[in-house]
Parts: structure tokens; sequence; C-alpha cells
């Protein structure tokens, strides 16, 4: 076999037709330290409405992180994510009855002739843009229950709901506007020209919804993760998976999690040789939750910084978010408070723990109450804790956030440096914050 090219700086313009797994067509090697650069189209609005797509997202193809094995983990600095649509629509989802299988998002098919995942066309537009090319049907799985059009300001720092006028003009020219790059496949989802609530101001503050490795099954890029994996327990396509256990191979790349954004470092665990790294799924912006289980899909650019930590086995992603989006409770302690800890534990015959830090461990299930459990099976193997003590800890100094209902979290602790440092990644967490 021919030695495979390495690169320190490798830029990515290719993507799947909705797929995760190891079959995929490879990217190519970034370096063990290496940056990747990534320009991504919008997802789930887009590839939902296009039958040919296979899951909910259009995500890059895997890339190959040099060094990286199983039971390693590799930490994405997360550099820059740039916004380069101007627009985008969005809202509640209605599925089409008769344009898919099991599952609207995976195994589409024309209502009419039955074509599996049938090539389309547009035709003008409106949610009945998107035709059939063999029998000229409307071939998408989705509509909105309730939508609505974004336009943004020139720094991507606003954006405002538009009216019906606005709306139909975005849609006359969606590809512009939504910056779809060359080589994506999807038709643009400002074709549908929502125009409900008008008016709205909303602020934005990017970041990547779909970022993580490849799982060593073949899964739907949208359904790699704990509730969205739901959908394949029992499918009768070929995606389906048999239990709960199948689905324990996913590595929850798909976490709707806000605070992945620029400054924000994700630890990932490594389950096929090369890690497999993809990007995609990017959002302009995001309450926690994502209530409408869509926000604001939008094209981009993302530059990621790629660093191999060996015999780091973790089974899900653990987030180093930015300072500023730490909660109250787990921010590194101020040089006060540690004063101010030391008289206590003297006043107390205590010995402080003085080294502490941030970390947040992803979790996901069918519920919420599943994923927090999840996260607590997780954050106990990665500390060498009771959940007892896991629990206490996350109450004293952290808490649980909500990525994605119905079963996305972030599970916040400060936790003893001394035991980040026996799994590898107390410099990591000390270059986040300062420590």
């Amino acid at each position: 076999m021919a030695q495979r090219e390495i690169h320190d700086v490798l830029e990515v313009d290719r993507y799947t037709l909705g797929l995760v797994g190891p079959d995929q067509e490879w990217a190519g090697t970034v370096a063990d330290g290496g940056t990747i650069k990534t320009h991504t189209p919008p997802a789930c609005w887009g590839p939902m409405i296009t039958p040919e797509f296979r899951g909910g997202h259009e995500v890059t193809r895997p890339i190959r992180v040099e060094n990286a094995e199983v039971g390693d983990a590799v930490a994405l600095k997360i550099k820059d994510i740039e916004v380069t649509s101007v627009a985008t629509s969005t809202g509640s989802m209605r599925e089409r009855e008769g344009a898919f299988g099991s599952d609207p998002f995976v195994d589409h098919r024309c209502p009419e002739c039955g074509t599996e995942w049938p090539e389309s066309v547009v035709e003008g537009t409106g949610e009945e843009s998107i035709k059939c090319k063999d029998c000229g049907a409307n071939a998408s799985a989705f509509g909105f229950e309730f939508g609505y059009t974004v336009a943004f300001d020139d720094d991507r720092s606003v954006g405002i709901t538009v009216g019906e006028e606005g709306a139909h003009d975005l849609a006359e020219r969606a590809e512009e506007a939504m910056a779809i790059p060359e080589h994506s496949r999807q038709h643009p989802i400002l074709l549908y020209e929502p125009d409900e609530m008008p008016g709205t101001l909303g602020r934005l503050r990017p970041f990547a919804g779909n970022i993580g490795t490849t799982p060593p099954v073949e899964l739907p890029d949208s359904h790699n993760a704990g509730d969205f994996g739901q959908f394949l327990i029992g499918a009768d396509h070929e995606w389906g998976l048999e239990d709960e256990d199948a689905l324990a191979e996913r590595t929850d790349g798909h976490m709707d999690v806000p605070e992945v954004r620029a400054g924000a470092t994700l630890l990932c665990p490594v389950k096929v040789d090369g890690a497999g790294v993809y990007v995609g799924d990017l959002h302009a912006n995001q309450g926690d939750g994502e209530l409408s289980l869509h926000t604001t899909d939008v094209s981009g650019r993302t530059e990621v910084e790629v660093k191999v930590i060996k015999d780091l086995d973790i089974d899900g992603p653990v987030l180093l978010p930015n300072e500023e989006d730490l909660p109250h409770i787990s921010k590194p302690y101020s040089d006060e408070e540690l004063d101010a800890g030391r008289e206590l534990a003297e006043q107390y015959d205590t010995d402080l723990t003085e080294e502490m830090g941030p970390i947040q461990v992803i979790g996901s299930g069918e519920t919420i109450n599943a994923a927090t459990e999840n996260a607590f099976d997780r954050a106990g193997k990665l500390l060498d804790m009771t959940e007892g003590e896991v629990r206490g800890r996350c109450t004293f100094t952290g808490g649980v956030q909500i990525g994605r209902l119905p079963g996305v979290v972030q599970l916040d602790m400060l936790a003893p440096m001394e035991k980040l440092e026996e799994r590898g990644m107390d410099h990591l967490v000390r270059e986040q914050y300062g420590l």
C-alpha cells in the first residue's frame, strides 16, 4: 500500500450523502497537531427535503488523523467558525406520509412511483418544489408545521425573521443566499419560503451541531446520538439496529450543544483507526434544548486544530467550553476564593484540593433522564469515581445542562486535576483555562 500523504493543513470540501462510518470515502490525512479547514453546507433541513440523502445532515467525508488508534482520543480545538450564508429557513417539522418507509430522515421514497431515494429536481418555490425526477411528484419527506425565514446582518451578529415578500425573494435566489458549496448535493431550505413570526430579532453566535469522530458501524449522520439513534432500533432499513446495546457504538457527534463554538476544545473517542474526524451541521444560533428540534442551519467555514491523546479511552465526547460559557458554579477558582478556602481548611483541619479543572461530560439517551444517567456513567469511568461521588461533585461544583431535547446533556463539574493527570488530559484543561 502506498504511504498516505500527511497534511499539516487539510482543506475538505467533499461530503457524504447523510452517512458516517468507516466505509465512507475518506477525505485525507491530517498531521497529529495539524489543522483541518472545512466549508460545509447546511444540515438538517436541506438534506431532510432532498430525497437522495440517507441521513438528516451533510457532513464532511471522514478525516484520518496521524497516530490516532482505537482507544485513544482526539482533541479538537475549534479556532474559528464563520457563517457564509446570508439567510436560512427553519421551524418545526411536519412529515409527509408516503414519502418514507420507517424513518423520514433515512429511507426516502417517492410517494407516487415508489422509487427509493429518488433523484430530484427543483421546480419553482414553496413546499411543492422538490420533484421526483422520474415521475414529477412531490418527493420531499418534510414540510413545516411552523416555519420562518431569517436574514442576517453583514457581521452575522443578529438575524431578523422576514415576511412573505422577503421570504419569496430569498427563495428565488436560495442557493446563492445560503452559499451552498460547490460539491453539496442538497436542495436549500430557503426554497420553502416560510414567513411566520416576521419582525423578530435574534442574536447570533455560531457553533457546530455535528462534529466528532467516526463510529465503527455505519449510521445515518443525524442519528449518531443516543436520542436520534432510537429511530434506528427495530427499523427495517439497512441501518436498523437490533437493540440499545448496538447503539452503544455511536460516538455522539450530533450534539447540538451551543457551547461547541470557536474557542472550545472537544475531546472525542477514537473508535476506528485514524479517528475519522468529521464536521458539519453549523448553526447560526440556538437556545438550550433546540426546542423546535431544528434551528438556523447555515453554510460556514470551520478551522479546527487536532491533537491525539494516547490511551485516553473515552466512550463519548468531553467538552472544555470557553470559560465565559461555564456556569458560575463550575468556573475555575479565583485567587480570592482559594485564599478563603485555605482559611476554612485550616480552621476545620482539612486538606484543601486546590487544583481543580472544569470539564463537561456529554451524555445522550432516549430521554433527558437517560442522557443524564449516560453522562454519570461516562464521568464515573473517566474519573474512576462512584456514581454517588459524581452526583455529589456535580451538585456541589457543577450541574447538568440541556443540549437538545429529548436527550443530549452536558454534565458539569470541577474535577480534581490529579484525576485528569492520571488520564493524560490535565494539560488540555490547564491550557484551556490558564491554570
